[in-house]
C-alpha cells in the first residue's frame, strides 16, 4: 500500500468539489428564482437575491477551477488549482449560511 504525502493531490476531493459545486450553483439559482416571486408578490425589497447570486458566481467559479484542476496534467498548476476551488467552495458555503441567516 502506497501511503500518501500532505503534498499528494487528492483526485477525489476534486471530483467531489465538481459535482457539489455545481449542484450548490442550481440551489442559488432556484432560490433567487423563488425570493424574486415572494418579493413581487409581497411587494417587499430584499437583498438576499442579490446575495445568492454573487454565491452563484463563486459555486461556479469553484465548479471551474475542480473541473480544471481535473483536467491539467502539470502536478504544480493542478495543486493550485485544487487549492483554489476548495477556497472558493468554502467560502461560498459561508456566503450560503449568512444569506440564509438573512432570510430568516
Amino acid at each position: 500500500m502506497i501511503a500518501m504525502h500532505r503534498t499528494d493531490l487528492d483526485e477525489d476531493i476534486c471530483v467531489h468539489i465538481f459535482t457539489t459545486s455545481a449542484a450548490m450553483l442550481g440551489v442559488c439559482m432556484t432560490l433567487v428564482g423563488v425570493i424574486r416571486i415572494i418579493t413581487a408578490v409581497r411587494q417587499v425589497n430584499t437583498i438576499a437575491d442579490e446575495i445568492f447570486s454573487v454565491n452563484a458566481m463563486i459555486y461556479l467559479s469553484s465548479c471551474l477551477f475542480a473541473y480544471w484542476s481535473l483536467r491539467t496534467k502539470r502536478y504544480k498548476r493542478n495543486h493550485v488549482l485544487e487549492r483554489l476551488a476548495d477556497g472558493l467552495f468554502l467560502f461560498g458555503l459561508v456566503v450560503s449560511t449568512v444569506a440564509t441567516g438573512y432570510i430568516a
